[in-house]
């Protein structure tokens, strides 16, 4: 992160900031070049659905356009309606393709809107086909292949079907035919080689198209996986994408929460919901205004610490819905008060490590970020 203190901002906001989640869009600008660099010559799109991760795709698509993205992918219809949106003037240039396919909204809205649908079976074909004989004009889509997620893209039997009638195409322009890797973040597991041979048999049996297939993990498998263009999503937010290596990626937030109140303990007592946690007399226990309304998981009870400046203080108790405790006895009295901040994702603890404590992934962590927040953005 640029800045190393306390909230960026100044005046009645922060002043009434419970707790704060800083963005370094530079640091989202800087990992998409990193990645850039790593895919050369390849394309690297990007991935900003669920609000671009959580971390607000208004303020992330614009800054991703100006460090030179062009293409980006969103699950929904109504968050590339946002993307849109936020790019505004870039917007002619740039290419938004919707994965959940045309399920995902009439698909008089997709061409009203010039977006791009993944069509994730023979039906969407066929729809998307009949539209295109309908605008008596070609139509631009992604094509989606099942190589072992089982989730979305078309099933085997799907495949043999279309590549024994390709003419089912017709009217569709292919602008990527994709597949979507399940355990890219294990660069051993076997299931990788078998989905990129899956792959390439599936290029062999359709029509020529460029390819898509690596995610943010799958860059770092190496060329083989990278074709034409990749979609990288989580490493763009800091999240590491090789987990067995250090993180290439930039960090990219901080969370801060406000102490309210220091509390001395005098005798032997218990702190918080179901007096799950003792704590001797003499204890000091900071109060601070973050909990799992906030998306501050409630299973990060009694298993993290937080910074206050260079020092380490742990969580006691349980997480409740506005609030958590912090152990502060072993600072000295003026260095936690109320109205201090403390650090619970950042510079010393990042999102991958809070993930490992709630036994999740930094995806989750960040998609569940609170919307009562104040949000600080730095750069863009």
């Amino acid at each position: 992160m640029a800045r190393t203190g306390g909230p960026d901002d100044t005046g009645p906001t922060r002043a009434r900031a419970s707790a704060v989640l800083t963005i370094d869009l530079e640091a989202i600008k800087k990992n998409y070049r990193r990645l850039r660099q790593e895919l050369r010559p390849v394309t690297c799109a990007v991935v900003v659905k669920a609000n671009a991760y959580g971390l607000g795709v208004a303020r992330v698509a614009p800054a991703l356009a100006k460090a030179g993205a062009r293409t980006f992918f969103t699950a929904q219809f109504d968050e590339a309606l946002q993307v849109q949106s936020a790019l505004g003037k870039t917007r002619p240039t740039a290419d938004i393709f919707v994965l959940n396919g045309l399920a995902a909204a009439p698909i008089e809205d997709f061409n009203g809107h010039g977006l791009n649908p993944v069509l994730n079976s023979l039906g969407e074909i066929g729809a998307w086909a009949q539209a295109a004989r309908a605008a008596g004009r070609a139509l631009p889509a992604a094509l989606h292949v099942d190589t072992g997620m089982n989730r979305l893209g078309l099933p085997q039997n799907e495949l043999d079907t279309l590549a024994g009638d390709p003419g089912r195409l017709k009217g569709i322009e292919v602008r990527y035919l994709m597949s979507h890797l399940a355990c890219a973040d294990e660069a051993a597991h076997p299931l990788n080689a078998e989905q990129l041979l899956r792959f390439e048999k599936a290029r062999e049996r359709l029509p020529a198209a460029p390819a898509s297939f690596a995610n943010s993990s799958g860059i770092f498998l190496g060329a083989d996986y990278h074709f034409d263009l990749a979609r990288p999503g989580a490493a763009l937010y800091g999240v590491n994408p090789t987990p067995d290596r250090p993180n290439p990626m930039a960090q990219v937030i901080r969370l801060q929460g406000r102490i309210l109140q220091v509390r001395e303990i005098d005798a032997p007592s218990t702190v918080g919901y179901g007096a799950s946690r003792q704590v001797p007399g003499g204890s000091r226990v900071a109060t601070v205004a973050v909990g799992y309304a906030d998306g501050f998981l409630r299973c990060l009870s009694d298993r993290i610490k937080s910074w206050i400046g260079e020092r380490s203080v742990p969580l006691i108790g349980r997480v409740s819905m506005d609030l958590i405790a912090l152990d502060v006895s072993a600072l000295p009295a003026e260095a936690a008060r109320p109205g201090d901040f403390v650090d619970l994702i950042g510079p010393k603890q990042d999102v991958d490590a809070l993930a490992r404590a709630a036994g999740t992934i930094g995806y989750e962590i960040l998609t569940s970020l609170g919307a009562r927040y104040h949000r600080v953005y730095l750069g863009g």
